[in-house]
């Protein structure tokens, strides 16, 4: 059965549903949210989340309105060998 189901979809469906983002260089914005910052940390978001709550990871986030954002600038300090 499951076969079936697998040969019934197109093998281009999991490709299509992961998310794009621009290249680190050119985003303007002062922060990103969670899913964008592991992209570019190459971490996967639970493990950004987990920095967050246990407040012993590489970056620190802010907060607004109670969701996470992810400072540009230091995901690009991290990543050139500074923080």
């Amino acid at each position: 059965m499951q076969n079936a189901i697998a040969q019934s979809l197109p093998a281009t469906t999991a490709a299509h549903s992961l998310p794009t983002f621009p290249p680190l260089e050119q985003v303007t914005r002062p922060t990103v949210p969670t899913d964008q910052a592991a992209h570019y940390l190459n971490r996967r978001p639970q493990t950004l989340r987990a920095w967050a709550c246990l407040e012993n990871g590489a970056l620190r986030p802010i907060r607004i309105c109670g969701r996470l954002a992810w400072k540009v600038a230091d995901i690009r300090a991290l990543l050139n060998g500074g923080v």
